[in-house]
């Protein structure tokens, strides 16, 4: 199927869906191919979108931290609380998934998974108010239990 296709057919269900980040990169994605931008622009995204896009969402987690809404002492109570350990370990845990997501997409060259990645989090966007930021973690889970069965 062709490439403009397939996006098309994403950003329909992402609009669907209410999938917005999903719809506003597919927008991104089509409107580069269509303008002729597509053999410049692509390949920067490929090489350095993951690593810009992950510090720009950890940026805009950093910033409690930054504005000083988050104080010293709040984050000491975290630490000491069991909400807190839970959320250190869960982090730790789905940190690890998302490198091991990135390796089966990337670097095993496995990304012919993503549109069932994209579609399940478009899904569970709509159907469950999910928000679609899970597919490396999706992706971690899916490698370990390729790595299980065989």
């Amino acid at each position: 199927m062709d490439a403009t296709v397939v996006l098309m057919l994403i950003l329909a269900i992402a609009i669907i869906g209410k999938a917005k980040s999903v719809a506003i990169a597919a927008c991104l994605l089509l409107i580069f191919k269509l303008l002729g931008l597509d053999g410049y622009v692509y390949p920067i995204i490929n090489k350095s979108g993951m690593t810009w896009g992950l510090i720009l969402l950890i940026a805009a987690i950093m910033i409690p931290l930054a504005d000083g809404s988050i104080t010293v002492t709040s984050i000491k109570g975290t630490f000491t609380s069991w909400i807190g350990i839970t959320a250190l370990v869960l982090s730790f845990f789905t940190t690890y998934l998302s490198g091991q997501g990135l390796a089966y997409l990337a670097v095993q060259g496995q990304g012919d998974i993503m549109p069932a990645l994209i579609l399940g989090s478009v899904a569970a966007a709509a159907f469950l108010g999910g928000v679609p930021v899970g597919p490396l973690i999706t992706s971690g889970i899916l490698a370990l239990i390729v790595k299980l069965v065989h």
